[in-house]
């Protein structure tokens, strides 16, 4: 029996029971047992065996950094830094860990996260629920003492997503953005400055130009006054115009951006359903991530990396779920590409899969 199809079917009877619990639930009690499991040194080998790939071929600069490989885990998925040992072992190449805000929150009323399975997408409203920029960077400096001695070639990347808390109001947003920079700066590679998630109320507002350079003038100031500056990102929102795209291009040159991520989930209910569409209705607001996002983060990665002049490296997301996704991302002209809802909906092989894919 071929062995991808076996991976995939055992997963899919796992993630049929997983789904009858409610999805928040059952994200942390999945990561939860990964971790018992990991804690057991024959487990945690036997997990990397069969999850993970090593092969030179995949290795790449961007950035400045060495990644393993050029698949990655998007920001949402470990906001707390608190499963970085356990998706290391499942083969990431990079993780990007957040949304971070300067003081914990506990996000948005739940239930905050739901599946839409017919479609293979989700939606969530989770309202940047994290630990706080304290105790994140707490645990990132173990992971970092931990893993000082590997080589650069064997190291999984960290990126730092960084938010402002609900309560800051948005002329005073650049403060919290400061506050998370400076916090992290020594314990994660590179930063991912995030106005886009549709989940703070207000928060796409600082997309618009004036407040955009404002906030990425003030950490690019502070970032190249350092010896070493580290490489900052923005993610952008796949619902922008075409007016607004150009304005981002105008922006990334201005401020001397070292990349863009493309891109985060949409407000729109396009592309679903009719079963799928009616649920999403009875949830009401979120961010729509998964399949149906596909075409629309594509076409936004082609739009970024017209008006970019394909100068800044792109990380892209939105609907990648097989090895012919990333494929086409990156033949696109993205440099590296990250996952989400696949991961949820294709289990602990996608990294593999997807790097088996980009090596034929």
């Amino acid at each position: 029996m071929n062995r991808l199809y076996l991976r995939a079917r055992m997963y899919s009877i796992l993630r049929n029971t997983l789904f009858l619990l409610d999805a928040e639930k059952a994200h942390y009690f999945s990561m939860n047992m990964l971790k018992l499991a990991c804690k057991i040194p024959l487990l945690s080998w036997l997990i990397e065996k069969y999850f993970s790939i090593k092969n030179p071929s995949l290795s790449k600069v961007v950035l400045g950094l060495t990644f393993k490989n050029p698949i990655g885990l998007g920001a949402g998925f470990d906001k707390n830094a608190a499963y970085l040992k356990e998706l290391e072992t499942l083969g990431f190449g990079f993780v990007e860990i957040g949304t971070v805000t300067p003081i914990p929150q506990v996000g948005n009323e739940k239930p905050r996260l739901f599946r839409l399975p017919q479609d293979k997408a989700l939606i969530n409203r989770m309202g940047f629920n994290n630990d706080g920029v304290a105790l994140i960077k707490k645990r990132l400096h173990q992971w970092k003492e931990r893993n000082k001695n590997k080589p650069d070639e064997q190291r999984m990347i960290i990126g730092g997503n960084i938010g402002k808390n609900k309560i800051t109001p948005n002329e005073e947003a650049w403060k919290d953005y400061e506050i998370c920079f400076n916090e992290l700066f020594d314990v994660v590679d590179y930063f991912v400055v995030n106005v886009s998630s549709p989940n703070t109320p207000g928060l796409r507002a600082l997309q618009d130009k004036d407040a955009l350079l404002k906030i990425l003038g003030i950490i690019q100031k502070n970032n190249h006054a350092r010896e070493i500056p580290k490489p900052l990102l923005l993610k952008i929102a796949p619902d922008l115009t075409e007016e607004q795209l150009k304005d981002i291009a105008e922006i990334a040159t201005e401020t001397k951006l070292d990349g863009i991520v493309s891109s985060n989930t949409t407000i729109s209910r396009e592309n679903l359903s009719t079963q799928s569409a009616i649920q999403a209705e009875a949830i009401g607001m979120g961010g729509l991530s998964g399949l149906p996002l596909k075409n629309q983060s594509d076409n936004i990665l082609k739009s970024i990396l017209t008006n970019t002049q394909s100068a800044i490296p792109i990380i892209a997301s939105g609907g990648v779920f097989t090895g012919k996704d990333a494929k086409d991302k990156i033949e696109m002209g993205a440099s590296l590409v990250q996952v989400w809802t696949g991961f949820i909906y294709q289990g602990p092989g996608i990294v593999k899969q997807i790097c088996e894919t980009l090596l034929h």
